[in-house]
């Protein structure tokens, strides 16, 4: 990887001609901590009384939430049924959480989000959609109709709707924790994963094991609920979440969107396929017993949605190696200003690459070499990120822009810190300076060298980086990021 593409003009290419802030370490006496010392870590947000008040409102929401479909689930089930339906429903959950996050390993999304997500369906979904299927199946039986209507007019409506609404609330107040459709299919899974868990104790709670009880005795109670749960969690366990992941890449799709149309008709469009998908998911087994015709619900599953399910798949898959791919299409910007190198824009371009890399730093610097590694990869990411979104045209406001400026400076001072616990720690290969062009060595005899960048890096070359020469600006002016004069390098950039 050569960084020899040219950067374009505007405001996102401003952002990789700020000069590096920190000061450099010596080629021979590295500047790193000692061993055992405690990593650095990234910029945290300050939490203010109103963000506080906030989040407390939240957590007193989704708890009220969750104590009303306790106290509704175990008024109609029974103490005993509850538990059999929570230890049932709750056996699938950690595979499809697990999924979720696997698609997630490039830039994990903050744990506190992904919580918010998973209670938002589990509790605030489940207690809407439940007191709004009630009250239509009640009108439904009060004008005559069979409440089965509720399943294919209401509940997918208000579900879906529901469902993705955690989701959104993010994307319209915490828009960078979205910075894609990778982020958006985690958090609309995991709000569905959490609904699909409440709604399966129900079933194999309520109309498994109570159920059979009531008729026969607890012998078919347990049976009715080992065929619940085949039939529910075994075979069509990835229902919500596949009917969720079209709202999903509706607000992916709006959140790496500069057009104000895209940004809304998006997640519109995305949340009507959601619903349109789960309405004839609901209708399959309706018209199954009906007319009694089992062929009804097998079309409808082979020619509907196993298709949907594998083409669902393939598009999240390809969308974790373009989240990959994404570093080194942005980050060579980065080289060419002198904060990165080609091997490391390389070390990151994939998954194989990224382990073999914190395998190094941990050998080479143990467990905080290690974790510098992990911090260093996702500041990385979200590195590229921000730049593509720039580059995109998403910051339009100047309090925008602003922000972005300062996250990215944020960003490159957690690389550099990250770095240090790593660089110059590995004795096998020569101390090196990166000056945004070549390579210059210094090897164990004295001697020194300058290398071009291979066309294919191998990873990880521990080097240092000379900061590019600041640009001239009148006196008393210099650009957003720039610290003062920077020491000079240890040796001529020139010298051999």
């Amino acid at each position: 990887m050569r960084p020899d593409q040219p950067a374009g003009d505007g405001y996102a290419d401003r952002m990789a001609d700020t000069p590096p802030g920190a000061s450099l370490p010596s080629p021979t006496a590295p500047a790193v901590p000692p061993p055992g010392g405690a990593g650095p870590r990234m910029p945290l947000r300050r939490l203010g009384w109103r963000r506080a008040l906030v989040l407390a409102g939240t957590v007193l929401f989704i708890a009220a939430c969750a104590l009303f479909m306790v106290f509704t689930l175990g008024e109609n089930l029974g103490v005993e049924a509850l538990l059999i339906g929570v230890v049932a429903a709750i056996l699938p959950v950690p595979v499809l959480v697990g999924c979720f996050l696997w698609l997630d390993r490039y830039e994990p999304e903050p744990l506190k989000y992904l919580i918010f997500c998973f209670a938002w369906g589990a509790f605030v979904s489940t207690a809407a959609s439940l007191t709004v299927n009630e009250f239509s199946a009640g009108l439904f039986e009060d004008w005559g109709l069979p409440t089965a209507l509720t399943a294919v007019l209401v509940a997918p409506f208000i579900e879906e709707l529901t469902k993705a609404l955690g989701p959104i609330l993010l994307l319209i107040f915490r828009r960078r924790e979205i910075s894609g459709i990778t982020d958006a299919l985690v958090y609309c899974g995991l709000s569905a994963v959490g609904f699909a868990m409440v709604e399966n104790i129900l079933y194999l709670g309520g109309y498994g094991y109570a159920s059979g009880v009531e008729r026969y005795g607890p012998a078919t109670g347990t049976q009715q609920v080992i065929a619940i749960f085949i039939v529910r969690i075994l075979l069509f366990g990835f229902a919500h979440p596949l009917f969720t992941s079209m709202t999903g890449v509706g607000l992916g799709i709006a959140a790496r969107a500069a057009d104000r149309w895209v940004r809304v008709l998006a997640p519109l469009a995305g949340l009507l396929l959601a619903m349109m998908l789960h309405g004839l998911w609901n209708l399959l087994p309706t018209l199954t017993q009906a007319t009694g015709e089992t062929l009804i619900m097998l079309y409808g599953f082979i020619g509907v949605m196993v298709p949907v399910f594998f083409g669902m798949v393939g598009l999240a898959v390809w969308l974790r190696a373009w989240e990959g791919r994404l570093t080194e299409r942005t980050l060579p910007d980065y080289v060419r200003a002198g904060w990165l190198t080609p091997p490391e824009v390389a070390a990151l371009s994939s998954l194989g690459r990224r382990h073999a890399a914190r395998v190094w730093a941990k050998r080479v610097a143990g467990d905080g070499g290690l974790k510098a590694m992990r911090g260093y990869q996702f500041a990385a990411t979200r590195l590229a990120l921000l730049r593509d979104g720039a580059l995109r045209g998403l910051d339009r406001r100047p309090a925008d822009r602003e922000r972005t400026a300062r996250e990215e400076r944020e960003l490159l001072e957690a690389i550099g810190a990250y770095r240090s616990f790593f660089v110059g720690r590995d004795p096998q290969v020569p101390v090196g300076i990166w000056d945004g062009q070549r390579y210059h060595l210094r090897f164990p005899d004295g001697t020194q060298r300058s290398v071009e960048a291979p066309d294919e890096p191998v990873v990880p070359i521990p080097v240092v980086l000379v900061p590019p020469p600041p640009p001239v600006h009148p006196a008393g002016f210099g650009p957003p990021g720039w610290y003062g004069q920077q020491p000079p390098a240890p040796w001529h950039p020139g010298h051999h």
